[in-house]
């Protein structure tokens, strides 16, 4: 006797069936794309002038939702103010061999910062970020794990960039 559920030709009914539970399930569950970060402010100073690398991914990734005032604009004409306080990085060694040897260094990158208006009005406190990457190191292929290593700093910048535009986007009232 042949079952009813398994018969070929209740392929497309069962298919049909499974892609609906699917959808029921992932849309009850809550699941959204990020999207676009939306802000309370439409202008934005950020300091020091541009010299760190989180600085610099920072004014690239507003894109144009936010207009990011140039360093020759004065800071007053900005709705609020970026302070970059600091920008360290780390590279510590992890894992050595019986003979010394590096075997693997941990990467560090530290970022202070704060918001404020350009009265002085404290938006966002002091805060501090860190990302930490590890890798595995070779002195036979050095060349290529200080590439690597670049790579995984600027990964570390783009993701620190993007965590500090989070936490801009929670601030609803600037004024």
């Amino acid at each position: 006797m042949k079952s009813a559920f398994w018969n070929p030709s209740n392929l497309p009914r069962r298919s049909l069936v499974v892609a609906l539970v699917a959808t029921s399930l992932l849309a009850g569950c809550g699941f959204k794309l990020r999207g676009s970060q939306n802000f309370a402010f439409s202008s934005i100073a950020i300091q020091p002038d541009p010299g760190g690398a989180v600085v610099q991914e920072l004014r690239r990734s507003f894109g144009g939702t936010v207009q990011v005032l140039s360093t020759d604009v004065p800071v007053a004409q900005a709705q609020v103010v970026l302070k970059i306080l600091g920008e360290q990085r780390e590279k510590v060694v992890v894992g050595v061999n019986s003979s010394g040897q590096v075997l693997e260094f941990q990467l560090r990158l530290r970022v202070r910062f704060r918001l404020d208006t350009p009265q002085g009005k404290e938006l966002i406190a002091e805060n501090e970020i860190m990302q930490q990457r590890e890798v595995s190191y070779s002195e036979s292929a050095a060349l290529a794990k200080e590439t690597e290593m670049a790579n995984l700093y600027v990964d570390m910048e783009r993701d620190i960039a993007q965590q500090i535009q989070r936490r801009l986007a929670a601030v609803k009232q600037f004024q």
